[in-house]
């Protein structure tokens, strides 16, 4: 072991001292650049070592579509909330403003927008389902 030195960085216990190259045709390197990001490691060489040794790593699989329908449902929701909020506001501004016979009719109006909105609501939850079914299906 080097002695350590009053500046600069404090010398590794074990450090590595070998340098091995390795050349890859292009159809081996779209293999290699394919199971590399699958792999989700940091470093090329860190991922050629734990191959190379055998180690264990854990190869993450990103499916586009779900992450698309997820966001996409995130968005329902922050619209459901919004429409959630304007209606407590439609209604309490029609009480304050409109007589009782003209609120009780914008309201039977509201009351079949809303009745709509449920079915859709009920709609994208059985797709949601759905989707879960066949991607459990896919994982398995």
């Amino acid at each position: 072991m080097k002695k350590k030195s009053k500046y600069g960085r404090n010398p590794k216990l074990n450090p590595k001292t070998h340098c091995v190259m390795v050349r890859f045709d292009d159809e081996e390197w779209n293999k290699f650049l394919t199971m590399y990001e699958e792999s989700e490691v940091y470093a090329k060489a860190v991922f050629l070592k734990a191959h190379f040794f055998g180690q264990k790593f854990k190869v993450l699989k990103v499916d586009k579509a779900m992450v698309d329908y997820t966001t996409k449902l995130s968005d329902f929701h922050a619209q459901f909330r919004a429409i959630g909020t304007n209606y407590n506001q439609a209604v309490k501004e029609l009480h304050c403003h409109f007589s009782e016979k003209k609120a009780m009719a914008l309201l039977y109006k509201l009351e079949r927008c809303t009745i709509e909105l449920v079915k859709l609501s009920r709609k994208i939850i059985e797709l949601s389902r759905n989707m879960e079914k066949c991607y459990q299906s896919k994982s398995d």
